[in-house]
């Protein structure tokens, strides 16, 4: 006879497969290791988000500091600029003896000046003074006198220096000195023609663009700012590539500054 097959009813089967799928019991150690493991790591990675947030804070106050510091630089070095006429006496050496080279030449540019009782028809030529030595040594000896700080004195040795040596080639060099000693003196109203004639008289000497400088800076201290301005921006086109360019510009900023 024929097996009879197995009718086994569908609840049945139902219950059997849904008795075949694993469950984790609640208590199962593995189980809770795992989630321990999980819950560790979610703290690890939230401690080194947070970690990296405070470094980079960190680094954005150290660069703003730092930013600070350069500006606190910029402006003592232009501080430093501004006053390098003056702290230049402080640096030049000693040169006491020049003095007495000075009173000599004085002397002697009196003994040659002709006497009221020797006729006063002599011409504008004979009545100039003669100093001593030559074009050089008079131009040293007046440039020595500046370093010295004796400033009235050495203006008035690069001024008799230029009428008796008008054609000499340090002519542009003396007349630039001499409206240096006015300068550092801060008689603005005095240096400013002398630096002018400078640009006037010697358009091809190599003091142009520190003298177009000086007409800027006696200029900005006389409040003659348009001129100051225009003055600042010939060097810097003229002569880009200049120590005197770099302080035009800084100079032109510092108003644009005080401006805005």
């Amino acid at each position: 006879m024929a097996a009879r097959a197995v009718q086994i009813p569908v609840p049945l089967v139902v219950l059997i497969l849904a008795g075949c799928v694993t469950t984790v019991p609640v208590g199962d150690p593995v189980y809770l290791k795992l989630t321990d493991l999980e819950a560790r790591l979610i703290r690890m990675e939230r401690v080194i988000e947070n970690q990296s947030l405070i470094e980079l804070a960190a680094r954005v106050e150290q660069l703003q500091s730092e930013s600070q510091v350069i500006r606190g630089e910029i402006e003592t070095l232009a501080f430093q600029t501004e006053g390098a006429a003056d702290r230049q006496r402080e640096l030049y050496i000693d040169v006491d003896t020049r003095l007495q080279e000075l009173q000599e030449a004085q002397r002697l540019i009196a003994g040659a000046m002709p006497s009221p009782e020797m006729g006063g028809g002599l011409s504008d030529e004979a009545q100039r003074p003669v100093l001593a030595g030559s074009d050089q040594d008079n131009y040293q000896l007046a440039f020595n006198l500046l370093r010295d700080g004796r400033y009235a004195e050495s203006a008035s040795a690069f001024d008799q220096f230029l009428t008796v040596f008008p054609s000499s080639l340090l002519a542009d060099n003396a007349q630039y000195w001499l409206a240096e000693t006015y300068y550092v003196q801060r008689q603005f109203t005095m240096a400013l023609p002398a630096f002018r004639e400078v640009v006037d008289e010697y358009p091809e000497s190599s003091k142009l663009p520190d003298a177009l400088l000086k007409i800027g800076f006696c200029s900005y201290e006389l409040q003659q700012l348009e001129d100051a301005q225009a003055a600042l921006r010939r060097v810097v086109r003229e002569f880009p590539a200049t120590t005197a360019a770099r302080l035009a510009t800084q100079r032109l900023e510092r108003m644009i500054q005080e401006q805005g």
